[in-house]
């Protein structure tokens, strides 16, 4: 599967990333990373087509059926991580923090990404990319999955970003995506923090579906090398998505008006950085 160049775009952060690291001609440890809630029936499928990965992290956002038994049936080498709050964010931000491989991957529990792809990924990463970027509209791309709605969301929305991003996604609300661990900090997620009291949900900003956007949005500002990489999504073999177009698309509006100022902010400084 070929991948698609990107071009960087122009924004950055106060805090540059160090030059390109050279890989080493041994092959980096990949780690993958799989969020799930009560995705007992679907296992079977995903690690049947996982390839050959140095580390699994099954992050379980406290299912009630029989989900971390199924994993540690079918992969007794399987990490198992329970996330401290809800969402699919922070049972990324928990995986993410848990891995020890070079490269992170993340993949989805009810088989709509397929880990067949995950070489592709890898390939992009060690071809001088920083991140990653699944995309179902680029290249041979695609969906089975994505109604029209959605896509005419993700359209509107992608639209958006490259025009205040400076950016050029093709597909901005996918959740397959891959990245080198020494980028990790540029997401500034957080996996620490108890579920906050107030909070009607029991989540933190970034702890629902915007994840996929907020990895966008910072990877794009911080200026890393990025590739989209064209990505098939299969329909989810059992049970029901939790993703609401609409209530998810809200959030996915609130994260890209939050992350704004702070591009805005980040190419002042630059700016004044040029000046001096």
């Amino acid at each position: 599967m070929s991948t698609v160049p990107y071009v960087r775009p122009e924004a950055g952060t106060g805090t540059e990333l160090p030059p390109p690291v050279v890989v080493p001609a041994s092959e980096p440890l990949v780690s993958v990373i799989i969020p799930a809630l009560n995705e007992a029936k679907n296992l079977p499928h995903v690690m049947a087509r996982l390839p050959e990965v140095d580390e699994v992290i099954l992050v379980d956002g406290g299912s009630t059926d029989d989900t971390v038994e199924t994993a540690r049936r079918l992969m007794p080498g399987i990490r198992v991580v329970t996330q401290n709050r809800r969402g699919k964010g922070n049972a990324l931000a928990c995986g993410f923090a848990a891995a020890t491989g070079d490269i992170i991957v993340m993949i989805d529990a009810d088989g709509s990404t397929d880990p067949k792809e995950i070489p592709s990924f890898v390939a992009a990463l060690r071809s001088g990319a920083d991140f990653a970027k699944g995309s179902r509209f680029s290249g041979s791309g695609g969906s089975a999955d994505i109604t029209r709605l959605r896509r005419m969301g993700n359209h509107c929305l992608s639209l958006m970003v490259n025009v205040l991003f400076r950016t050029r996604y093709s597909d901005l609300c996918y959740g397959y995506n891959a990245f080198w661990s020494r980028c990790l900090d540029v997401f500034d997620l957080d996996s620490t923090s108890p579920a906050p009291a107030k909070s009607r949900d029991g989540r933190l900003w970034g702890d629902g579906f915007e994840i996929e956007t907020l990895l966008n949005l910072r990877a794009a500002r911080a200026r890393l090398r990025i590739v989209e990489v064209p990505s098939f999504e299969q329909q989810r073999i059992h049970g029901e998505s939790n993703l609401n177009a609409f209530t998810d698309g809200i959030r996915v509006l609130r994260t890209i008006a939050r992350e704004w100022p702070r591009r805005r902010q980040a190419g002042a400084r630059r700016a004044a950085e040029r000046v001096r």
